[in-house]
């Protein structure tokens, strides 16, 4: 009987805190988010490009920054991103995301990350970090 309370108790906790972890606001907004640690937020020497740029001239793992807006989710961690020279695809960890920020598809995001460049098929962008701009 005692070992039954105690499992109960540890039951009840861990239920708790689940709850209290989904209830957490922030990050994108689209399907399958969740709230994404605090990280580093300070300058970087990545290189500030525009999508075409990095899609005609990137090399394979160069650290870049892209300026634009996520416009749509594609399921899992791809995300179509979109700035004024086109698309590509990105990829982004939900941990990745600004903790306590909604991210639609109108708000001015800077992804820093290393880009995966592919012979064939698509290449994309391994973001490890989503800053907001203008604000």
């Amino acid at each position: 009987m005692k070992r039954l309370i105690q499992l109960s108790c540890i039951a009840a906790l861990v239920a708790g805190s689940a709850a209290a972890i989904a209830q957490q606001p922030g990050a994108y907004t689209g399907p399958s988010s969740k709230p994404a640690a605090s990280g580093y937020t300070g300058p970087t020497s990545a290189p500030l490009m525009t999508t075409k740029q990095l899609l005609d001239n990137g090399k394979d793992d160069q650290y870049v920054r892209l300026q634009g807006k996520i416009t749509s989710h594609k399921g899992g961690e791809d995300y179509e991103f979109t700035d004024a020279s086109g698309k590509m695809t990105v990829e982004i960890d939900a941990k990745h995301f600004p903790q306590g920020v909604n991210i639609d598809q109108n708000t001015q995001v800077e992804l820093i990350g290393e880009f995966d460049k592919e012979t064939f098929g698509e290449s994309t962008l391994d973001v490890k970090q989503v800053k907001l701009i203008g604000r």
